[in-house]
């Protein structure tokens, strides 16, 4: 079955055809074309000029794992592009780093605190706010296509439809995944994890099928596909999530090719990890290992095959664009690329997610604005107000022309990339319940050139001038110059904190926990 094919009978199960603005006159003799003399298309005028709304993701990608952020080593050219075209937010975060509390602030606009979940836990099937329905209810047709990361799996949350990728994710009887599903039509009897390399695991090695069954080519092709059939003057909301560069570590051969004699940056190494710092064999230490000093060798290699994924899925966004300029739809769009977490790739011998650290939290956060906002955004501007992925919900809502609610904790960019930063936050907050291990769990702020770590089962305390050390080598904890900011910070925190009674805050003082709290008394009753 071909992939068009499958997308048909996809929406025609999932959206129902009839009331779905797509077409499927894939006879090309029978087509009428409606290209202009320059090869472009000429999409409708969508409804009150509305822009399209085109989301690109991926999962587990750390902010500085782009040309654009200044790794030379990487190459990325169209979301390089992208940022050059539109803004380049430097300092974004991922208020809570593990796939779905992330993903609920994201999907909410809202806080950790405020949405509920407050490290790795399921996603609610409901909450007050929601972007696919406030964009559906402000006349968008919505569109997810990708990992998703939900419960369950198929929850809409206000899609018309969705196509998913749910790799890492247990298939049962009950649910398996439309990329599954498209993968035993093409390739029956073969195994779609034949690379052996686990969910989360940090080894690496090249894919072992042909690279248009990996799941990276089947979201960036599903997209394209559903773009080039896309016929209404109903505005665009699309949302594309990648799987990767999340591991495995398994691009196709090449693309690792091209990182042969890549000068590949080895981990950050700070003076207070030493709790990990004994060399380990990584023959004799588990896979998934979330902390372990593995040599620079061994971090390089698969930093080398984390960096050939994001050029894959670079190669995937670059189609993804071309297919929306050949439609007609590029200079009406917002474009996005983000990621719901990065990941420590050995930094400090941490390895996946969860951390404070810029490796775990700070995320890639590019916007290419829409031609009518040329005025305001200025082309290639870098943007150094913190930012987190709260913030693209309300953005989204002010851009459709509707109303943000006053009670929605994230921010609109438009003003902020218009050059007007008044009222913007100074800091941005950042926690995790406990994971890994008994001592990660923390909560921090942040505005992109200090950063303040609490401890909460500990009470150790963490002081980083990102400015001068973005790698987080030095704990200036203790350091009677950066006193006054400590204080500063610490107290801030403490601000933060009040709300939640007690338990966090006693006497204008932050409280050593015993029990962690992974959900907020704000979770969603189901």
């Amino acid at each position: 079955m071909k992939r068009r094919d499958f997308l048909k009978c996809s929406l025609a199960v999932g959206a129902g055809l009839a009331t779905s603005p797509l077409t499927y006159a894939f006879n090309g003799e029978n087509q009428e074309s409606n290209n202009d003399s320059s090869g472009s298309s000429k999409a409708p005028a969508t409804k009150g000029g509305k822009p399209h709304i085109i989301f690109i993701m991926s999962d587990q990608h750390r902010g500085d794992a782009l040309h654009c952020m200044g790794n030379k080593a990487v190459i990325s050219p169209n979301i390089d592009k992208l940022a050059q075209e539109g803004s380049l937010f430097v300092c974004g975060y991922s208020s809570a780093p593990s796939s779905t509390p992330a993903r609920a602030g994201l999907l909410t606009g809202m806080s950790p605190w405020h949405h509920g979940m407050l490290g790795y836990g399921k996603v609610a099937s409901k909450y007050k706010y929601e972007m696919p329905r406030m964009l559906r209810d402000l006349g968008y047709y919505t569109f997810g296509i990708g990992k998703m990361h939900w419960f369950p799996q198929k929850a809409l949350h206000g899609f018309h439809a969705t196509l998913v990728d749910e790799s890492g994710r247990s298939e049962t009887r009950d649910f398996i995944s439309d990329y599954r599903e498209w993968f035993q039509l093409q390739a029956p009897g073969k195994n779609p994890d034949l690379t052996g390399i686990g969910w989360n695991n940090h080894n690496a090695g090249t894919y072992k099928l042909e690279e248009r069954l990996h799941p990276t080519a089947w979201t960036g092709q599903t997209a394209c596909e559903l773009i080039r059939n896309y016929e209404s003057d109903q505005p665009l909301f699309l949302k594309v999530s990648f799987a990767r560069p999340h591991s495995p570590y398994d691009p196709p051969k090449r693309y690792l090719d091209m990182y042969e004699k890549a000068d590949i940056p080895v981990p950050f190494v700070g003076d207070w990890c030493g709790k990990y710092a004994e060399r380990k064999d990584p023959e004799k230490v588990a896979k998934d290992a979330p902390f372990a000093n593995l040599g620079e060798e061994y971090a390089v290699n698969s930093r080398r095959h984390y960096y050939a994924n994001v050029t894959f899925i670079d190669d995937q966004i670059g189609q993804i664009i071309q297919a929306l300029k050949e439609k007609g739809m590029y200079e009406n769009a917002i474009i996005c690329y983000t990621a719901d977490h990065g990941d420590m790739l050995g930094d400090h011998y941490h390895w996946r997610k969860t951390y404070a650290y810029e490796g775990s939290a700070k995320i890639p956060y590019i916007i290419k604005w829409p031609s009518a906002m040329t005025t305001q955004a200025i082309k290639g501007k870098r943007i150094e107000q913190p930012v987190e992925l709260r913030d693209f919900l309300p953005t989204f809502i002010e851009l459709a022309g509707g109303t943000v609610p006053d009670d929605m904790d994230g921010k609109s960019l438009v003003a902020l990339v218009s050059g007007n930063n008044d009222g913007w936050r100074k800091y941005i907050d950042l926690e995790h319940a406990t994971c890994y291990s008994a001592d990660n769990y923390w909560c921090a702020l942040t505005d992109g050139k200090m950063k303040y770590i609490w401890f909460i089962h500990t009470g150790e305390e963490q002081l980083f001038d990102l400015s001068a050390d973005p790698g987080e080598r030095r704990n200036l904890f203790g350091d009677s110059r950066y006193a006054d900011r400590l204080a500063e910070m610490r107290k801030a925190i403490v601000c933060h904190l009040q709300e939640r009674g007690t338990d966090f805050v006693k006497d204008g003082k932050l409280v050593v926990r015993d029990q962690t709290l992974l959900y907020s008394p704000n979770y969603p009753k189901d």
